[in-house]
């Protein structure tokens, strides 16, 4: 995979998000935005939330790396790690934008364990987190983002190349960006 490759995947994706939130989850009423398909399944806000929750812990993380770090030389080529590649793999939808695996949130970013998170306008912040994103990547494109580490948020001593976290966390978006799709499309979901 080349730099140019990785950044456009990022930016195809991220874009995608914000026309799916303006398109049709913008105009969706509160009872919609709180349904739950089941009592122990996250709402559209609550999804959004845990997605807000998370882009707070990389973006700073990603801009401040970017921003200080000492490999300014970029490089056309990226080969992602073994553990990124097992990341961000773990992360991307299936071949049929099925989610694969469910994988277990953090509690901090969980709003069945952490009610706080849901704060009021995840929409709105949500889409402000995929236009910053959208900075974040071309800001890279500046950067060796092979040589650049970012700890991940789960433990701060394992750390993945940029690319990698980049990937990581534009994988989590669009698999997110799928189960409020699964939301909507189900069969109960209140009509207003």
């Amino acid at each position: 995979m080349t730099t140019t490759d990785l950044t456009q995947i990022a930016t195809r994706i991220t874009q995608a998000n914000i026309e799916l939130i303006n398109a049709s989850i913008k105009k969706l009423s509160n009872t919609q935005l709180n349904w739950k398909p089941t009592a122990t399944s996250w709402s559209i806000n609550e999804v959004l939330s845990h997605l807000n929750e998370y882009l707070k812990y990389y973006h700073p993380l990603f801009l401040r790396k970017i921003e200080n770090t000492r490999f300014t030389s970029t490089k056309e080529g990226f080969s992602s790690s073994p553990l990124g590649r097992s990341a961000w793999k773990s992360m991307k939808l299936g071949n049929a934008q099925n989610i694969k695996r469910k994988i277990k949130s953090p509690k901090d970013c969980n709003p069945t364990f952490t009610p706080s998170v849901l704060k009021g306008e995840q929409l709105h912040q949500f889409i402000d987190q995929q236009k910053n994103f959208l900075f974040i990547i071309e800001k890279s494109k500046a950067v060796n983002i092979r040589r650049i580490k970012i700890p991940i948020s789960r433990s701060k001593v394992v750390r993945l190349r940029l690319g990698d976290a980049l990937l990581y966390v534009v994988y989590h978006n669009e698999r997110h960006m799928q189960q409020i799709l699964n939301i909507q499309h189900n069969t109960n979901f209140p009509a207003q």
